[in-house]
């Protein structure tokens, strides 16, 4: 009985050991899910669309009937004194009236604008989430690929510890032999404790960019993918920029959401002048008078009535004038925010282009750097097996090649950086886009 209940806990036991030892690395795609559901952001600008849509239907109601009822029930006391007759009578009565009324706007200008800004609101609200949706792509991969970067600083930090700590010691042995100087010693141990504090120093940046990303994501981070070593950028097909200028153009939805902010208040120049405008509507209503007054208290009365209600504005203290001028200056100041906003869009889209452009040479830079820097460390470890280098030597190989790795995963990163960014420029990013970027990651230990 014993053998068994310890064979079952030793089983037990490599099951959780197993369970313990897998870890689940958050791919990008993976993170995109958590931050629809998590990210603050992105959900206001979500409750912020829905509310915006509403603005349509807000205006449709102007031009719609407009229907109500009314019931009033009242009981009446008091005397009655007819002329010619002596003395006074009781007048006790109990009263009821209902109403049922009908307005339907047949000429209403301020109305008809009314719905037209309603549209565009709504339309620009639309186009505003669009934006919010394709920025969060951005801001993702942002904070994903800068906890990556983070976490090679950490390493190369520690790389270079590591190197100072070495000299740190041969420093030592040679002044105990005679042959070095408490100078180099002393040195060399002010240079260990700054690389000490550069360790630090990284790995409070990965924990600050941790919480940025665990902030977007709404979930603790395990371990992250990172960049394939099939990494290419040749596999990226850029158009002529004169092509994704004018997409910009089209489909920014920065730009387009402005644009329906200049059309709003346009329709708000219009709303407002048509406090000059006279007003029509058809009206009618049904009326239920049961001893509605002390002429009628023993009598029931059913009237219905239609007809057309004409209202003309004649003077309203200046008003209609000050609002429509209050507008005509919203509308010129949207139009100038327009242009702002159109040429930051066009220089943010040269700026990722351009990026784009020279990103490719350098990483085919980086990369030559990169495998010159692996030759470097296997010469000095064969050096080191024939006597000629020291341990010191191969540590500042490593450090070498730690330094060009990181250098070329931070162009990597900045190279499919200035893809979505293009892309969010010309207004054309879509999940596709994030799938084609996160094929360029993988799970490595």
């Amino acid at each position: 009985m014993t053998f068994t209940c310890k064979k079952i806990f030793a089983i037990a036991g490599i099951i959780l050991f197993g369970q313990a030892s897998t870890v689940h690395a958050l791919s990008l795609l993976d993170a995109y899910e958590a931050a629809l559901q998590h990210d603050p952001i992105y959900r206001s600008a979500l409750h912020e669309s829905e509310a915006g849509q509403q603005a349509e239907s807000i205006g449709l109601a102007s031009l719609l009937p407009n229907l109500s009822i009314t019931h009033s029930q009242s009981t009446s006391t008091g005397t009655i004194t007819q002329t010619g007759v002596a003395g006074t009578r009781p007048l006790d009565f109990d009263s009821q009236v209902s109403t049922l009324s009908l307005r339907q706007p047949l000429i209403n200008m301020e109305a008809i604008a009314g719905y037209r800004q309603g549209k565009a609101q709504a339309d620009s609200s639309r186009a505003k989430f669009t934006a919010r949706s394709q920025q969060l792509v951005v801001r993702l991969v942002e904070a994903y690929v800068e906890t990556l970067l983070a976490q090679d600083h950490v390493r190369l930090a520690e790389t270079q510890r590591d190197s100072l700590e070495e000299l740190k010691r041969v420093n030592e042995r040679m002044l105990q032999k005679g042959e070095g100087t408490a100078t180099d010693v002393l040195e060399t141990q002010s240079k260990y404790a700054i690389a000490q504090t550069r360790v630090i120093e990284a790995n409070d940046e990965l924990k600050v960019a941790q919480l940025k990303l665990e902030a977007i994501i709404g979930q603790k981070i395990t371990q992250l993918d990172r960049l394939s070593d099939m990494f290419s950028s040749r596999a990226i097909q850029l158009q002529d920029y004169d092509s994704w200028h004018a997409l910009a153009l089209e489909r920014n939805a920065e730009l387009v959401t402005q644009r329906h902010a200049v059309a709003s208040g346009k329709e708000e120049i219009r709303k407002s002048h048509a406090g000059h405008a006279p007003r029509v509507d058809l009206v009618a209503s049904l009326t239920r008078n049961k001893a509605g007054s002390f002429i009628t208290q023993d009598r029931d009365v059913s009237l219905a009535t239609v007809g057309v209600e004409v209202n003309f504005p004649l003077y309203a203290g200046g008003r209609v004038n000050a609002i429509t001028a209050q507008a005509k200056a919203n509308h010129a100041r949207a139009e100038a925010d327009l242009d702002a906003i159109t040429d930051k869009v066009l220089v943010e889209l040269r700026t990722q282009y351009n990026l784009l452009l020279s990103g490719v040479k350098r990483i085919e830079s980086l990369e030559l750097a990169v495998k010159s820097a692996e030759l470097l460390v296997d010469a000095t470890q064969k050096s080191i097996r024939g006597g000629i280098r020291i341990n010191l030597n191969l540590l500042d190989a490593q450090q070498q090649l730690h330094t060009a790795r990181r250098d070329l995963a931070q162009a990597r990163y900045n190279y499919l950086l200035a893809y979505l960014r293009l892309q969010l420029a010309a207004g054309t990013l879509v999940l596709d886009d994030l799938r084609n970027v996160a094929s360029y990651f993988t799970l490595r230990n």
